[in-house]
């Protein structure tokens, strides 16, 4: 047995943390560029707490996905500003959009030098400016992820700088920031938390240390999940989201993905859905899907082992089956009122196209099984 494991430096974590990166941050830089999403106005105590603490913020936003002109735009800012460090405040996407001008700022060269799948996949030259992941969301766990996801409008997909030195030197996760979000985004957030814990469980690079934070963030998502939904300010619900959110982005940095996650990457470059949507919409469609190819072409795998583990999980019966998994993951869907694909404008004539991306995206070489293109086919018009 061989695995490698690698996470962010250093994590901080728990309700009302957030004071301490006035004495967490200053070692790391004194001049931030400061990242932040669409409500740029959230970060107002936050630069409050970095400017007590000597830190002088140069504030930048992203206010959708994390474009590649975008990340130049905030290559070209920083650079102007001689900043020596970056810090993200917000969702995924600001997370991902600060973590790549971090690992570009000491290099040369244009994003698609270093992104893989549409671009040349060169690995970094010099190592990236000090980065601190701050968290608003409970969802993709790029506090703890070794990848940036950028979209390129150029080539309609979304693809990953990726390596280790991309991992965060800080993450601070207070999960009372992710008080006040809407319940379709707390659905959607979660749900991709969720997937990005049953996928790197059920890889092909699963390990017995992802296993065991795998396991228990399921046990956290499925039990906290509606609650932070119908109860936005439950603490202990919006606590348990946000350490399902990290497990699953320490999860998925060291055993990969899947399906669901191979879909995102051409679905979120062609068409205006929120990745944790998508993921939402996708997961009990891939789940059924991988479970009936395991049955029809690998039965004695331990890959329906692990689903009939997940499905134990979901349904809290020790004596589920691994079918029961995909049902149970429906009934969680319908109880958080999921849209389907085609709220987003997919249709049945968008199929092919995204099915002849989704074969190259690399989250695909984790799945359990090698799925068909006729299997990826059926499970897009399921989910639209």
């Amino acid at each position: 047995m061989t695995f490698e494991f690698a996470t962010s430096g250093r994590i901080l974590f728990g309700p009302g943390i957030l004071p301490e990166a006035t004495r967490a941050i200053p070692p790391l830089g004194r001049r931030a560029l400061l990242v932040t999403g669409r409500a740029a106005d959230r970060a107002g105590r936050f630069i409050a707490l970095l400017e007590s603490g000597g830190v002088a913020a140069v504030p930048f936003s992203i206010p959708g996905e994390p474009e590649i002109p975008r990340i130049r735009e905030g290559v070209r800012q920083a650079r102007a500003e001689q900043c020596d460090m970056v810090i993200s405040f917000g969702g995924g996407s600001a997370i991902d959009g600060g973590k790549a001008i971090a690992a570009l700022l000491p290099n040369s060269g244009e994003p698609l030098d270093y992104l893989e799948v549409i671009g040349k996949g060169n690995p970094l030259a010099s190592p990236p400016l000090p980065f601190v992941a701050v968290p608003t969301t409970a969802g993709t766990g790029s506090e703890a992820t070794r990848n940036a996801v950028l979209a390129s409008p150029e080539h309609q997909v979304k693809a990953s700088l990726r390596g280790a030195a991309l991992l965060p030197k800080l993450a601070i996760i207070d999960p009372e920031l992710t008080f006040g979000l809407p319940p379709a985004v707390t659905a959607a957030t979660g749900l991709d938390a969720l997937t990005q814990l049953i996928e790197p469980y059920t890889s092909v690079r699963a390990n017995p240390l992802i296993d065991a934070i795998c396991l228990e963030g399921m046990r956290r998502a499925v039990r906290s999940l509606p609650r932070a939904f119908s109860h936005p300010e439950d603490i202990e619900a919006r606590e348990d989201m946000s350490l399902a959110a990290l497990f699953g982005g320490i999860a998925l940095a060291n055993a990969g993905l899947g399906a669901v996650h191979g879909f995102a990457a051409p679905i979120g470059g062609m068409f205006p859905a929120p990745h944790g949507a998508v993921c939402a919409a996708l997961l009990p469609h891939v789940t059924e899907a991988n479970i009936a190819a395991l049955e029809q072409r690998a039965p004695d795998s331990g890959g329906l082992a692990r689903y009939r583990t997940v499905a134990g999980i979901l349904t809290r019966n020790p004596q589920a089956e691994p079918r029961d998994a995909a049902a149970g993951l429906h009934s969680l869907c319908r109880s958080l009122r999921v849209p389907p694909l085609g709220d987003y404008g997919i249709t049945g004539s968008h199929i092919p196209a995204i099915v002849a991306k989704a074969l190259q995206a690399s989250s695909m070489k984790g799945n359990p099984i090698p799925l068909t293109a006729e299997e990826l086919s059926l499970i897009l018009k399921r989910a639209i």
